[in-house]
């Protein structure tokens, strides 16, 4: 699956993410890990980030889903 990097800094750039990949609120780093889902939002458990409705929105501060930053879990 593709995403805008970094699409919070609207670079333009394009990169591949996994399903399980987590991803970052950019304004209140509110992770989204598609293993726990959004319990306050009713996404199960098992659901990829690009599968979460176009309305779903941060549950942490309600930033919409551009503003969120693929993370890169391999930094140690």
């Amino acid at each position: 699956m593709k995403f805008p990097a970094g699409s919070f800094e609207r670079s333009g750039r394009e990169v591949v993410a996994d399903p399980l990949a987590r991803f970052e609120c950019g304004v209140c780093w509110q992770v989204y890990d598609p293993a726990e889902g959004d319990p306050i939002g009713q996404i199960p458990a098992g659901t990829a980030f690009t599968e979460l409705p176009d309305n779903w929105v941060c549950p942490g501060c309600e930033a919409v889903r551009d503003r969120f930053l693929l993370l890169d879990d391999s930094a140690g």
